[in-house]
């Protein structure tokens, strides 16, 4: 009996099929395997995956630009550029067999699919649209086995980027619109992770971590999530169905949009698939086909010899040109390796008779990856440089060139574009040092190109997460829709934390919600609703403290709690008889509002009463003397300080008797004054510029002169402000009005045959400078005798605004008077 031959497989079906799977378990049941992914990326979590399956001294991992390779290796996990070619193994399986069909790689895939085998077991994965060719090209002895989707997937309309569920995947196709997208999620949603073709692995794997973990529930990305990528996603958006291949801009393929539509749907969960954006132009026919998974049949593959004659430039260039025999293969003449040897040989950029006795090595130099993808004239430069090393001297690249070349790439600040872009530079250097004898202590330089990867990795990944994630919206958002309890906790530093996401801070009785200039209404209604039950718990023990606690009436006309106002005053029905608007949040109940504010107003009314008490007495007093009630109601009037001078023919009118009773009331008659002296002392005058201020809306008002100073000079003359402060205005200097008397009793004991002279216990008693107190007694009316140093004491006045003269209306005084009550 003859013995069977190897075996070739192809498992070809949609996506969520679990091909992948399959192929490892299968490929483990041999004694050696080789194992061809299309993307770095997958070729590093199939190999995770077997480590922990067999031993990891027996798997390799081999890529462009990382290579573990242990002695013992029996198992290869490959990018399919890299797949050893020169040894023999049991087992051989080519992923994503359609790449085939792609401009760029297809002529790789092609090579391998028809040129790879293992010893006894041939596996092919991909889509079933390659069936009939595969068959065509390989012949009768090739099985083939269809898997079917585990869930279905079906067509979802179009939806607005802020009416997207979780668990969503917005795809599109340049990075610009990857990043408008993504701005666009953080701030509807809490924010997107990011996938793009143009991310280091390492990065769009932290990136997919961050939605796997459930830290963001979106995902923008762009057709490189259709290559392999297994996510939790249960739906997949295009915002586009455009892209830009490299030549030209064209709308994706049928086959195109399905792999990446089947990306939506794990296992058993249905996915679905629809359009948002500009998009939505997909046909009712092309729907139905992606959903039942009849897609267009390939009907060729790109393919280039890859049999190359070294011998010279002439059989290198007659076999390279040499086209294919089978009418389903296309020879595909514009990849990068062949348009970099062209060009660089078509210019006489390098020695043509060096190029000839080395074309092997120049063949592999030209095929170094261009990881930019920008700058096509640095690439060139690049290849040139590294065939020049490798063919003189020493032949190998020197440490001095490799450290020039990486230095200033290990810097992780900038931009998100200027990281990424160092991150390519990085890559091409990582991918000559994985080159066997290219570069001088390869060893050491693998390292360094990876640490230096790894770090810019993490700076993007954190560039990334801080640009389009805003995670306490995230978490937030999560948590309302899927009514999840949230931990809701207050610092010490009356910081508010949600699930240990700072959302703002309790300023008394009001949260303050981090915000920013992107912060939308639809945020701060998310937050607030999320912090209602915590938050009002705290509150609700806050206004407990507030009624058995001190609170004090600041400056700013605000009452404040624990040095956070909760409360502003408002204008009354006159300035003596504020109300009040409390500062509180929303959270609390209408009940905890009205009983705070009828506290708060009480408080205040108590405070100004005890405070200004002689002030208020002057309405409350019942007085038969109608030249004493107009005396007491000019001095309510004008806040407790009247000039004698505006008064003093009312004065005039009042008897020595009568008088007595003003005094009685807390009313002092001074030389230049008639004021009420408690209502001079600091904490009396504070609190009557507040109300005044607050009543007559000034915002911008002075602040009062510093307790305890009697004397100071302001060019600003605001008179009538510092007569309210107590302070009488001579020029450009103020003098409070109760030591202005004491000077004026002062200079009467000083003062002998009309004569007096200034001595230092009146300057001390201003305190000012004897030149200043000369001024002021000059300013006060007394006249200096010519060549002396004394003054003759006359009838110093201070002087009112000039006028007629009008007698108040005493009947509407009392009246009003009357009116007034607290």
């Amino acid at each position: 009996m003859s013995k069977p031959g190897p075996i070739i497989e192809a498992v070809l079906g949609p996506t969520n099929t679990g091909k992948t799977y399959y192929a490892i378990e299968k490929m483990l049941e041999f004694n050696s395997g080789v194992f061809g992914l299309p993307l770095r990326l997958l070729a590093r979590e199939v190999y995770d995956k077997c480590i922990k399956k067999v031993n990891p001294d027996h798997v390799a991992l081999i890529t462009g630009e990382e290579k573990i390779i242990p002695n013992s290796a029996r198992y290869y996990i490959c990018t399919v550029e890299s797949m050893p070619l020169d040894i023999n193994t049991e087992f051989v399986c080519i992923d994503e067999i359609q790449m085939c069909a792609d401009r760029e790689r297809g002529h790789v895939f092609t090579d391998r699919l028809l040129n790879n085998r293992g010893s006894l077991y041939t596996l092919l994965l991909g889509s079933q649209v390659m069936q009939e060719i595969i068959g065509e090209l390989i012949g009768s002895n090739i099985k083939f086995k269809n898997q079917e989707r585990f869930s279905k997937l079906s067509f979802n309309g179009y939806k607005k980027v802020s009416r997207l569920e979780r668990k969503s995947a917005v795809i599109a196709f340049s990075i610009e619109e990857v990043y408008a997208i993504a701005e666009l999620i953080r701030r509807q949603k809490g924010g997107a992770a990011i996938v793009m073709g143009a991310l280091s692995p390492k990065t769009r794997n932290a990136q997919v971590g961050l939605y796997q973990s459930g830290d963001v529930d979106f995902l923008v990305a762009t057709d490189a999530i259709g290559m392999g990528l297994n996510m939790d996603l249960d739906q997949i958006y295009f915002s586009n169905l455009k892209k830009f291949d490299g030549k030209k801009t064209r709308r994706l393929n049928l086959l195109e949009i399905s792999q990446i539509a089947g990306r939506a749907g794990r296992y058993k969960n249905d996915g679905f698939f629809g359009t948002t954006g500009e998009c939505k132009d997909i046909s009712a026919e092309e729907i139905e086909k992606i959903e039942s998974h009849d897609l267009p049949k390939i009907k060729s593959l790109y393919w280039r010899n890859s049999q190359l004659n070294f011998k010279n430039l002439k059989t290198f260039f007659d076999s390279l040109e040499q086209k294919p025999t089978n009418p389903n293969l296309i020879r595909v003449y514009d990849s990068l390796d062949e348009n970099v040897f062209r060009n660089i040989v078509k210019n006489n950029e390098l020695n043509k008779d060096k190029i000839e006795h080395n074309l092997e090595l120049f063949w592999e130099c030209c095929q170094i990856p261009d990881f930019e993808k920008k700058a096509y004239g640095q690439h060139l430069n690049i290849v040139k440089s590294v065939f020049q090393f490798l063919t003189e001297g020493k032949k190998y690249i020197p440490n001095t060139f490799l450290k020039k070349e990486l230095d200033g790439l290990d810097k992780t600040h900038n931009n998100l574009d200027v990281i990424s872009n160092r991150i390519s530079k990085v890559r091409t250097w990582a991918y000559v040092s994985n080159k066997k004898n290219w570069v001088e202590n390869s060893d050491y330089w693998i390292q360094v190109t990876k640490q230096i990867e790894d770090n810019l990795s993490d700076r993007l990944h954190k560039e990334l997460t801080q640009s389009f994630i805003n995670k306490k919206i995230s978490v937030l958002s999560k948590g309302l829709k899927q009514d999840l309890v949230l931990e809701t906790n207050i610092s010490d530093s009356n910081e508010v934390l949600i699930n240990n996401q700072r959302i703002g801070v309790l300023k008394g009785l009001k949260l303050d919600i981090d915000v920013s200039s992107n912060t939308l209404d639809t945020d701060i209604k998310s937050i607030k609703k999320a912090a209602r039950k915590g938050v009002e718990s705290e509150i609700q023990k806050r206004i407990d403290a507030i009624k058995s606690g001190p609170i004090e009436l600041k400056e700013d006309g605000k009452i404040y709690w624990l040095n956070n106002p909760i409360a502003k005053l408002k204008k009354g029905k006159d300035y003596l008889n504020p109300e009040i608007d409390l500062i509180a949040d929303n959270l609390i109940s209408e009940k905890s509002r009205y009983d705070l504010s009828e506290y708060i107003q009480s408080w205040l009314l108590k405070h100004i009463n005890s405070e200004l008490n002689d002030l208020l007495n002057l309405q409350k007093s019942n007085l038969e003397n109608n030249y004493i009630r107009a005396i007491t109601y000019q001095l309510y009037e004008n806040n407790g300080v009247v000039k004698r001078e505006s008064v003093k023919q009312i004065l005039s009118k009042i008897s020595t008797e009568d008088r007595k009773l003003i005094w009685k009331m807390g009313i002092k008659l001074g030389r230049y004054h008639i004021y009420l002296p408690k209502m001079i002392k600091p904490a009396a005058v504070n609190l009557r510029v507040i109300l005044w201020n607050n009543f007559y809306g000034i915002d911008n008002y002075l602040e009062t002169p510093k307790p305890g100073i009697n004397f100071f000079t302001d060019k600003t003359k605001n008179k009538s402000f510092y007569l309210i402060c107590g302070f009488e205005n001579l020029s450009n200097y103020y003098i409070r009005i109760d030591i202005l008397e004491k000077l004026f009793l002062n200079i009467i004991k000083n003062t002998k045959d009309k004569k007096f002279s200034i001595t230092s216990d009146m300057i001390n008693l201003v305190g000012c400078t004897k030149e200043i107190f000369t001024k002021l007694i000059e300013l006060l009316n007394y006249k200096k005798i010519k060549n002396t140093e004394n003054y003759i004491y006359g009838a110093p006045i201070l002087r009112v605004k000039k006028g007629p003269y009008k007698a108040p209306n005493i009947s509407n005084a009392f009246s009003v008077l009357k009116g007034l009550k607290l």
